[in-house]
């Protein structure tokens, strides 16, 4: 044992002993619901029945029932009228669109005192899990005897589509997924009901709700209020409708009870949640390219591309408000990689991997019957990615240049829209432009309400530098033939720039939506320099297709093999990667000691929130409310007695990931204490290893939420609705 890691185990034991409560370290992963009944939550400290918590025997409603997975984030109802608690930050994009520079919701909140003041949340569905069915039987059989890896990919995938459709021919309130849990594996049908009309009911201004900024995001110690309430509304039949002022509130099967009192440290807790992405059951090869090419490269373009969005957003505070949602997810995704790059290089998980696989690798070769049937694995492995990495930065700029560049993907859109009506007869196209146009047009706006024509030529730019910086086997066709066309690459580029978006009409959303899309005439009629650059674009796409679905064709019958011979290696069953999917995950409030001669406690104050807003930092600003209240000790009932304060952040060794932001944290009993919002910088490496010294998950203590909404903001009204007194 290293004497770092003996500090550490001598710290844990330290402040167990000090805590006086027994601690079971909780087990790795996000467990999948049809997983549960291999848990002993009871055992760890849960003190109601298992089974209040998913249970497939009886129609009861169980806690799984309060869940909802809202935008990309996860959400839970509180009230049986619809009322649901989230993160301030999944709502921020549905702020940011009902915001103006008249009505600025973005910077100073917004409090709805009665429900007809509630406001549409625009982009923002809410989809609840209705049931699941394990279909891996159907899809597997539908590949027995393909070989063809390409073939495999899209018999796969076209199967997982019929089951899909099948299930919602037989319940037309469902929305249907399969969803892949172990890649070449295993597969689950997933049924969903989706509620489309949510509305935002009070949001804390965003010195509260953004607390510490970026100089805090992915760091503890943490005193963000990252809490927002939204409701959903059903027509008054009880279905699914559009936003409609005769819609009524949603009356959900289950919703969670919200405890005031709290946890404290060394409580047991576990979250459901959505869960995003991860990837612990892939080789060292994967991980590589994690760390050598994909999270580099991300986070700095999108460093770049923020530094041009805040130079556009000094112009008008409506730019500023208009470029907010793509600069917050930017900055989260940007420190989130750096954090990961920093935590693969600290830990030498490449390195680490490679030893693994090595041992794999003479497993096998030490089985007969094994190395008969996979004795070839780990080497086609290694043959695949070095094609991978072989054209990587090519397929890095592909996958990036779209979502880049607003008036280029403005551009695919429309040239899409117009290749699909014109590949229908003659007869037919009317009917296919009237069926499409309406939702061309829902897509196009909102791309429109982030587009800024000065950030965007600066984006463009930059894309089509690093194209010209490509090594010769990963060359864009289009940008070598119309673009630099063999002369000095950087003058030629701001050329062709400054020309493409001086003429196209595509930069006018007017012109766009009301003569382009005018009729399948106008249509198919408009063209310019910037669509046709496009189209070879996808041109280039569309020829390289066919070896990236033999490439994927291959890596899912491979991935699929690595994982069944792994768990025979490894002797236990492992827990499929995140897939924003269902999943519980649980543990206990804990400190942890990051570095040497430190130990992060699990709980922050308002007190450090005002020691913070001493600074000159902005980003540590906060409403003179909270230091008015702070000093005349105005917790109410919300106060932490052992802090003779009120708890604002928390600290948890869950396992979480991208998509449980909003997850409900829950005490012993199911009942609400907090809200999932981030984890700390050290656990960013979460997505690939998890480990109880370093993962630590970060909520909003419910005391704080209700604190704020209380004493600061006046919602006393959402207090009466959830329970609990003022």
């Amino acid at each position: 044992m290293t004497n770092k890691k003996k500090r550490v185990l001598i710290t844990s034991l330290l402040v167990l002993l000090i805590g006086g409560s027994a601690y079971v370290p909780p087990d790795e992963g996000m467990f999948p619901l049809s997983e549960l009944k291999n848990v002993n939550l009871n055992k760890a400290g849960l003190k109601i029945d298992q089974k209040e918590i998913y249970n497939t025997e009886t129609a009861n409603a169980s806690l799984v029932d309060a869940l909802v997975r809202v935008g990309g984030c996860t959400g839970s109802f509180i009230s049986d009228a619809g009322l649901i608690i989230t993160n301030h930050h999944c709502a921020f994009s549905a702020v940011q669109l009902a915001s103006t520079p008249e009505h600025d919701y973005l910077e100073n909140g917004f409090v709805a005192q009665d429900k007809a003041s509630e406001i549409e949340a625009k982009g923002m569905t809410c989809r609840i899990t209705d049931s699941y069915e394990d279909v891996s039987d159907k899809i597997l059989s539908s590949v027995a005897s393909v070989s063809d890896p390409a073939s495999r990919i899209r018999i796969i995938n076209a199967e997982m589509k019929k089951l899909a459709s099948e299930a919602e021919a037989q319940d037309s309130t469902i929305e249907a997924e399969v969803s892949e849990m172990f890649i070449g594996k295993t597969y689950v049908l997933f049924r969903y009901k989706t509620i489309k009309d949510v509305r935002l009911v009070y949001v804390p201004s965003r010195n509260v709700g953004e607390f510490g900024g970026e100089t805090d995001n992915w760091v503890w110690p943490r005193h963000t209020g990252d809490f927002s309430f939204m409701r959903a509304y059903v027509a008054p039949d009880g279905s699914p409708a559009s936003y409609s002022k005769s819609n009524v509130p949603y009356e959900p099967k289950k919703f969670l009870k919200v405890n005031a009192d709290g946890v404290n440290e060394n409580d047991f807790v576990f979250i459901l949640g959505y869960p995003g992405r991860t990837f612990r059951h892939r080789p060292a090869q994967f991980i590589e390219h994690q760390q050598n090419f994909l999270l580099p490269y991300v986070s700095n373009l999108y460093e770049f591309q923020n530094k041009m969005m805040a130079e556009a957003g000094k112009k008008s505070r409506a730019t500023d408000i208009r470029l907010a949602t793509r600069v917050k997810r930017n900055a989260n995704v940007m420190k989130n990689y750096n954090g990961k790059l920093k935590g693969l290089k600290g830990l030498e998980l490449v390195k680490e991997k490679k030893q693994e696989d090595e041992a794999l690798a003479a497993y096998i070769n030490e089985n007969v019957e094994l190395k008969a049937r996979y004795g070839s694995l780990m080497s086609d492995i290694d043959n695949l990615y070095k094609l991978i990495f072989n054209d990587a930065y090519r397929e890095m700029w592909l996958a990036q240049i779209y979502a880049s560049t607003s008036l280029l993907d403005i551009a695919r859109q429309i040239n899409s829209f117009k290749v699909n009506m014109n590949s229908k007869p003659v007869a037919d196209r009317n009917q296919y432009f009237a069926e499409n146009v309406g939702s061309i047009k829902k897509s196009l706006l909102g791309k429109y309400d982030s587009f800024d024509i000065d950030a965007d030529k600066a984006i463009f730019t930059r894309m089509l530098e690093d194209a010209a910086k490509l090594p010769k086997n990963q060359r864009i066709a289009v940008v070598d033939k119309q673009v630099i066309k063999g002369f000095n690459a950087e003058e030629q580029i701001d050329k062709f720039v400054s020309s493409r978006y001086q003429y196209t009409r595509l930069k006018d959303k007017n012109y766009v939506m009301s003569l382009i899309l005018k009729s399948p005439k106008s249509l198919s009629d408009y063209s310019d320099p910037l669509l046709l650059f496009e189209s070879e674009i996808s041109d280039q796409i569309n020829v390289l297709q066919p070896e990236k679905e033999r490439r994927e064709g291959q890596l899912n019958k491979l991935m699929g093999d690595y994982v069944a011979v792994k768990e025979r290696f490894k002797q236990r069953d492992f827990i499929p990667d995140a897939n924003s999917t269902l999943r519980l995950t649980y543990g206990y409030v804990r400190g942890f000691s990051p570095a040497d001669a430190t130990y992060m406690k699990p709980f922050t104050t308002i007190k450090g929130m005002l020691e913070k807003g001493s600074t000159d930092n902005p980003e540590f600003t906060y409403p003179p409310k909270i230091k008015q209240l702070w000093l005349a000790k105005d917790f109410g009932p919300f106060v932490k007695k052992d802090l003779n304060d009120v708890p604002v952040s928390f600290l948890y060794n869950l396992d979480t990931t991208g998509g449980n932001s909003g997850s409900p944290v829950m005490n012993d009993k199911g009942e609400l204490i907090g809200v999932n919002f981030d984890r700390a910088y050290e656990a960013t490496i979460n997505d690939y290893a998890w480990n109880e010294n370093y993962s630590r998950s970060i909520g909003v203590d419910i005391r704080y939420v209700l604190w704020v909404a209380s004493k600061v903001d006046n919602a006393n009204f959402l207090l009466e609705e959830i329970g609990v007194k003022p």
